[in-house]
């Protein structure tokens, strides 16, 4: 059960960073706005869109976790060192590159699509949905390692953690700024810049953890 509640923690502290970043919700204001959506159209399309590119994710990320479960059920004590240090590598990679003065981020989602014309609902949510799905954020990737190392469960607890935060996440921030919180982009827009060493951050600490704290 302690096995569970730090893999529901982690995925949370995950998922909040993720919902966070501008560019997978502010687009959606901006569409909604040109094309004078009501909004629950806006609302709508928001919800679309997080589940098709949260769904890419766990995809992967069941993938990924299976291996983890395969690695521990035949190498239990090397899993209990090899999983955390998986954590603590890619967490440091993070860092590094979030360092990298030389290097911008650049996260391709919705605000890619070319919106010059008028198209119908229909034809936006398609291709909204269609740009986020084939443009899955990598960062928990390595967390599903970690997760699936305890089973199944640990792997749905990260999918369903990581689908309800982040497309509930989406939702109220879209909703909000359709409400006019125009100072939320700025408060925010340090998520977008900074998601990779705060990635790194966390997935070093629940390395940490996960060595650390025995359950």
């Amino acid at each position: 059960m302690e096995s569970v509640i730090k893999i529901l923690l982690g995925s949370l502290a995950l998922s909040i960073i993720h919902a966070l970043i501008p560019n997978h919700w502010m687009p959606l204001i901006a569409i909604g706005k040109t094309e004078n959506w009501s909004r629950s159209e806006t609302l709508q399309a928001t919800v679309i869109t997080g589940v098709a590119h949260t769904l890419s994710i766990i995809l992967i990320g069941i993938v990924v976790g299976l291996c983890g479960y395969k690695f521990a059920d035949t190498y239990v004590e090397a899993a209990k060192i090899i999983a955390p240090l998986v954590l603590l590598v890619l967490g440091i990679i993070y860092l590094l590159a979030e360092l990298d003065s030389s290097r911008k981020h650049h996260h391709h989602h919705a605000e890619t699509v070319n919106l010059t014309t008028k198209r119908s609902h229909f034809q936006i949510l398609a291709v909204l949905g269609t740009g986020m799905f084939f443009s899955p954020c990598i960062e928990i990737e390595a967390y599903y390692f970690s997760a699936g190392t305890i089973g199944w469960v640990g792997i749905l607890v990260v999918s369903a953690v990581y689908l309800v935060v982040t497309v509930l996440g989406m939702v109220l921030l879209v909703d909000f700024g359709m409400k006019g919180v125009n100072a939320l982009e700025e408060k925010l827009h340090f998520f977008e810049h900074h998601e990779q060493g705060l990635t790194g951050v966390v997935l070093i600490l629940l390395g940490m953890v996960a060595y650390f704290i025995k359950v």
